[in-house]
Order: C-alpha cells, then sequence, then structure tokens
C-alpha cells in the first residue's frame, strides 16, 4: 500500500478506471463475436445489425483509447469484407 496520500488516490482511481476499460473490451468483443457468428450462420439481416452495433462499438473504443485508431480502421476493414463475402 502507498504511503502518500495521493498515491492513495491514484490508486482508487487505477481501479475504477480499470474495471471501466475491462466493461468497455469485454462489449467491444461481445458484439465482434455476435457479428462472426451471425456471418458464420449466413444470416444477412443479423448480420447487418451486428454490423452496425460492431463498428459503434469499434469506434467508441477507439474515441475512449481502448484501441488505437489505426487497429480500429482494420477492424471495420475486416468487418466490412465479411460482410460484403456474404452477399455473393
Amino acid at each position: 500500500m502507498p504511503n502518500i496520500k495521493s498515491a492513495e488516490k491514484r490508486v482508487l482511481v487505477t481501479k475504477s478506471r480499470n474495471t471501466r476499460n475491462k466493461s468497455a473490451k469485454s462489449e467491444l468483443k461481445t458484439s465482434l463475436k455476435k457479428f462472426e457468428t451471425a456471418v458464420s450462420e449466413g444470416n444477412r439481416e443479423a448480420a447487418e445489425s451486428a454490423y452496425k452495433v460492431a463498428v459503434k462499438t469499434v469506434d467508441q473504443a477507439a474515441s475512449k483509447g481502448l484501441i488505437h485508431k489505426n487497429n480500429a480502421a482494420h477492424k471495420k476493414s475486416g468487418l466490412t469484407m465479411k460482410l460484403n463475402g456474404l452477399a455473393q
């Protein structure tokens, strides 16, 4: 445990941020998995709705700094390619 009062405050802030980041990353992974399952089932309508949610969560994660903006662009590009491949 830290001895300095400011260090004690930092520990509390870090704990709250870690829980917030953990839940946001979990939400991101869940939305991506839902999209993947919709694509693997071949359900176009479910894939389109899951795509919108997944892109939104990826953008939110990038804006919050959970993932890098280039990583977000890479993920969105892959999602779009899978969705377009489903149409064929």
